[in-house]
């Protein structure tokens, strides 16, 4: 057993032999989630145009909602009263919720930030709303997820580094708050998060502050906002120098299929994204061999399916042609169907990352991901919808 709080425990079952990938295993109340692990973004409880139990035959085991819009509709009160964000959402697996501190970085010029807190309009009718590291808590410990998160301040990039230096400083003193604010009787276990934006000393001295605190599992925050993929890897790597490898890390926002197999070369055991289920949305599939947009003339009369290689629903039922059709006819199924895909595709790439950690070949199976892209995809930045 590498960490554990209450009812949650992180078991590392296997590492290569040759670098930092690992297999581990969440324990949660809600069941066990293998690990590296993708998680479906649900932000106000749903995943857009999937239900439960799509959710459950593309293989997902844990989803992410966020704090800030479930908390200003329908209200933790509402929720927690209808007996807690699983059974409102009637999701039977695990549950991560954010803690709000994103969209402290991406609503700058909607809230207000100070040493208390953060205060916001709301996004539902205007009025004020105010989020603490106290708060933060106790929202989430109302929507009873299994894992929730420390409150923190992400800051942009680029950013100079005395902000940067003072955000970071923030966010450890929020992190000692958010503990001290913690319920021992509620389940939920709390992750820290670590910051310093894109200086590697700053990110190493987070860890290395973060990382002393008392919890569970780590997250590393404020990536995958416009860098280059090369300075997201040295932020990583200068966090993970640091940290102790026996607790969970959650690399916060990275979803790009590059992202999510160089990330886990360097230890990264959860991931989330809205790259796959916002892409699905425009018509963007992800394969093996990259990236595919369904509205190009070359597939209006293609009888294959999107991926031959692919077991999904979609790619077992369904042409390019007939997906064609649905998307430019602006059809709710095409959301539906080409969201089905994306997720599927994530989630067997991290099933096949866990057996190639197991079978000590995790070199074999990074070479193979790049040998079989065709479609000279940079990585894409995406962030929570």
């Amino acid at each position: 057993m590498a960490a554990a709080q209450g009812s949650f425990k992180f078991n590392i079952l296997a590492r290569d032999q040759a670098g930092k990938a690992r297999v581990g295993e969440f324990i949660t109340p809600h069941g066990p989630v293998p690990t590296p692990a993708f998680m479906p973004v649900g932000t106000r409880g749903s995943v857009k145009a999937m239900g439960p139990d799509d959710l459950g035959r593309v293989g997902a085991s844990i989803v992410l909602a966020n704090t800030y819009h479930l908390l200003a509709r329908p209200g933790p009160d509402l929720i927690a009263k209808l007996g807690g964000l699983h059974a409102f959402m009637a999701w039977p697996g695990a549950v991560l919720t954010d803690s709000g501190g994103f969209q402290i970085f991406s609503l700058k010029d909607l809230r207000r930030l100070d040493e208390e807190g953060v205060t916001f309009r709301s996004p539902v009718d205007g009025s004020e709303i105010f989020l603490s590291p106290e708060k933060a808590v106790a929202v989430q410990e109302a929507l009873a997820p299994d894992i929730m998160m420390c409150l923190d301040e992400c800051t942009p990039y680029p950013a100079d580094r005395e902000q940067t230096a003072r955000s970071a400083v923030l966010t450890l003193r929020w992190a000692k708050r958010c503990l001290e604010a913690q319920n021992p009787e509620a389940s939920p276990a709390l992750f820290g998060i670590v910051q310093g934006g894109m200086y590697p000393d700053l990110r190493r001295r987070s860890a290395e502050e973060i990382g002393a605190l008392p919890f569970p599992g780590i997250a590393v925050g404020g990536l995958a906002l416009g860098e280059p993929l090369s300075v997201r890897l040295e932020m990583i790597e200068a966090a993970t120098e640091v940290l102790s490898p026996d607790r969970p890390l959650y690399l916060m926002g990275l979803g790009a299929p590059e992202d999510l197999v160089e990330s886990m070369a360097r230890g990264g055991d959860l991931f989330d994204c809205v790259l796959p289920t916002r892409n699905a949305r425009n018509g963007q599939f992800f394969t093996r061999s990259g990236r595919l947009v369904i509205k190009n003339a070359a597939y209006r009369e293609d009888h294959r399916p999107v991926d031959e290689a692919c077991g999904c629903y979609t790619c077992r039922t369904f042409s390019r042609a007939y997906l064609r059709h649905l998307y430019l006819s602006g059809e709710l199924l095409a959301y539906r169907l080409n969201t089905i895909h994306n997720l599927y595709y994530y989630l067997s790439l991290m099933a096949e990352a866990r057996t190639a950690v197991l079978e000590n070949r995790f070199s074999e199976f990074v070479s193979r991901f790049y040998a079989e892209r065709d479609d000279g995809q940079a990585s894409a930045d995406m962030r929570p919808e």
